[in-house]
């Protein structure tokens, strides 16, 4: 666990430098946008990091995943006057937002107490294991992972925006990445509908004593998107922000530059993140471990 946190942390610090390196250097413009993003993620993972260790909630970030990146993006927008390509990519970041604020806000996520909610459920198994016991390290893990780690990937993989500024116009490829872009949103939409359904009623029946019958017996929804990977949202989510750097290929004509760092660092996150979620519901459910070895984590038809 420590080996994995200790890597997440470490890529985050030298990508991004190896990354700016390779790459044209930020122009004066880029490097003063920066510093007013820097700025907002530094408060903001702060106020995380105080607020879960005073409430004892760790799903801070989590209330804020969908909202900050809209700040970020249209951050960006007003500094460069809201340039077209800038304008299209902080509209479409800000439509993702609010599909993922509702899904979030339904599930219990948010509270007129803003420090309470619905808390993530690994966090409690991750603190219950005896290499986080120690309070101490469950502090650093919070400081550093939870709230320092989350916040900086929310500002690395909004990132493309600023690349993509003094860029002149939109073309057609801008077109097809914003089609494809809302096609991810929706895959995701459809993806969190079925989870969200499949689990209301199978709580349902466990409320009222009902017969789970086959379907439900099993635990974990597994039909729909969730029969051809076991993660469609996750998927989603990384196809919708690799889609976002593509913006800033296009407004650069570069395949590889330091915007991508964001995109990579998250396919990094998701693998783990779905790693330990496999290993909980493997450990509950008796099928899951089938279910694993005969449909592929977030790639249809690899098996």
């Amino acid at each position: 666990m420590w080996k994995t946190i200790l890597f997440l942390i470490f890529t985050l610090i030298v990508v991004p430098v190896v990354a700016y390196f390779v790459d044209d250097s930020l122009t004066v413009l880029q490097w003063d946008i920066l510093k007013t993003l820097i700025w907002v993620y530094v408060i903001t993972a702060a106020l995380c990091f105080v607020v879960s260790t005073l409430s004892k909630n760790y799903s801070q970030v989590d209330k804020l995943w969908s909202i900050i990146p809209v700040a970020y993006v249209w951050i960006v927008s007003v500094k460069v006057g809201h340039e077209p390509r800038s304008v299209l990519m902080a509209s479409l970041v800000t439509l993702w937002a609010a599909r993922l604020t509702f899904n979030f806000a339904r599930r219990g996520g948010y509270s007129w107490k803003f420090w309470s909610g619905d808390e993530d459920y690994r966090w409690a198994e991750l603190q219950a294991k005896p290499e986080m016991a120690s309070p101490i390290k469950w502090f650093f893990f919070n400081l550093f992972f939870i709230s320092y780690y989350q916040m900086g990937l929310i500002l690395l993989f909004t990132l493309p925006a600023l690349k993509s500024i003094n860029s002149g116009e939109l073309t057609v490829v801008d077109v097809v990445l914003a089609i494809l872009f809302v096609f991810f949103v929706v895959l995701e939409t459809i993806a969190d509908q079925q989870q969200w359904k499949f689990q209301s009623e199978k709580y349902r029946r466990i409320r009222r004593g009902e017969a789970l019958g086959e379907v439900y017996a099993k635990g974990f929804t597994h039909r729909g998107l969730w029969a051809l990977v076991r993660h469609p949202n996750y998927a989603s989510e990384q196809a919708i922000w690799i889609t976002f750097y593509c913006f800033s290929i296009v407004a650069t004509g570069h395949w590889i530059n330091w915007s991508m760092v964001g995109a990579l660092l998250l396919v990094l996150l998701f693998k783990g993140s779905s790693d330990f979620s496999e290993a909980i519901s493997a450990s509950k459910y008796e099928a899951y471990k089938e279910y694993q070895r005969t449909v592929p984590r977030f790639v249809p038809w690899t098996k």
